[in-house]
């Protein structure tokens, strides 16, 4: 067969396992649609099936097929985490801020804490720093991944649970907005390149003033353009972030960040982001589970997973029962909140693809990294809902 042949043979088996598996084991509870591919692009990449018949992984996903799958995974999380951006609700933050910025501060700092000192004692075991890691990179990424929050998902489980547009939902995109944006701030502290600071320093400044201008051109043309202008404006930046080595998935955000959600309809916004995760994401999930090894031993990278997604919970939930106490929540509500905060797949593995792309991590400790995220996600539901009914 030729290379298409083989690509779509690539593309029948990302779309239909996870979907049967989905479907038919009816996991939507406890493991939504989202989930189930990412775990079915671990099991389908190099460390599981690839070991298990290593003939079929080389001849399915040989290097045109896995260039190809790459290109399509690169342009759609490059589209959702715009999309992410454009999310971001700022305004309301900023009109609640005490309230906003007391919780999303704690919820944030307290799993960053524990998530580096988790990382810290990996430190002294071989084979999780990255090859061109400084210790700081790498203690600030593995904490970074612990306190992120996946702002997309977040908003398609509170959908689920029919809380989105209700104030408590409100309030938690508000704090989860506060969160991403430190996040991504922090990733580019630890992106921070001496040698091509002069490169990344022209970037940031660019971008501020050509943004200045993109903004005044986004509010003068009609809403039709303003889609077209968009998908522009985020290859471009992308591009330009990449060139200077902040990696084009900062770009993605910051040119989804500058835009505001209320140029786009709201409903037509919702659903881009279904029609990317439902067409474009299950080849990222697949090219994400190609990334996992478990050169390190089985046993140590489930451990691994175990204490941070320990750092994690424990750090997220603990925050967000420190903001209650101070903002006087009722019982209940902290723990609510809190278990939703802890959602991570999708943005947290998208944080763990750029640490790989620049060796900050490991291949063993993105595949900790990925379990914890599935694991996390998969606790949201089951653990929120009991508690949302006494709420």
């Amino acid at each position: 067969m030729n290379t298409a042949e083989i690509f779509l043979i690539a593309l029948t088996i990302i779309f239909a396992v996870p979907y049967l598996i989905w479907r038919l084991g009816r996991t939507e509870y406890w493991a939504p649609l989202v989930v189930v591919q990412i775990v079915t692009g671990i099991v389908l990449g190099p460390g599981m099936l690839g070991s298990v018949f290593p003939e079929y992984y080389a001849y399915v996903f040989n290097a045109p097929v896995i260039t190809a799958l790459n290109g399509i995974a690169w342009w759609a999380v490059m589209l959702f985490v715009g999309i992410a951006g454009i999310e971001l609700d700022l305004h309301q933050a900023w009109r609640y801020r005490r309230e906003s910025g007391i919780t999303a501060g704690l919820a944030f700092a307290l799993p960053l804490l524990l998530g580096s000192l988790a990382g810290a004692a990996l430190l002294y075991f071989p084979g999780w720093i990255g090859a061109r890691a400084q210790s700081w990179q790498f203690m600030l990424g593995i904490g970074m991944a612990c306190a992120v929050t996946a702002l997309p998902i977040l908003i398609l489980f509170m959908e689920k649970l029919a809380i989105l547009r209700q104030p408590l939902g409100q309030r938690i995109l508000r704090y989860a907005s506060l969160d991403d944006l430190a996040v991504w701030a922090v990733l580019a502290l630890i992106l921070l390149d001496w040698d091509r600071v002069g490169r990344q320093l022209l970037f940031l400044f660019g971008f501020a003033v050509i943004g200045f201008g993109f903004r005044r051109l986004m509010r003068r043309v009609p809403e039709p353009d303003r889609w077209y202008l968009a998908l522009i404006w985020l290859a471009l930046v992308g591009f330009a972030a990449d060139w200077s080595g902040l990696h084009f998935m900062v770009g993605a955000f910051l040119a989804g960040a500058i835009m505001d959600s209320h140029w786009f309809h709201q409903e037509r916004l919702d659903l881009l982001r279904g029609h990317v995760l439902l067409v474009l994401m299950p080849v990222f999930f697949l090219s994400t589970g190609l990334r996992t090894q478990w050169e390190v031993g089985g046993a140590a990278v489930f451990l691994a997973a175990g204490g941070l997604l320990l750092a994690s919970v424990a750090g997220k939930l603990a925050g967000v029962h420190l903001a209650g106490r101070i903002l006087g929540w009722p019982a209940g509500q902290a723990g609510v909140i809190g278990w939703l905060l802890q959602t991570k797949a999708l943005i947290m593995i998208i944080f763990a693809n750029v640490l790989l792309d620049k060796a900050i991590i490991s291949n063993e400790t993105f595949t900790a990294l990925l379990i914890m995220a599935v694991l996390s996600t998969m606790l949201t539901v089951p653990m929120v809902t009991p508690r949302l009914r006494r709420v």
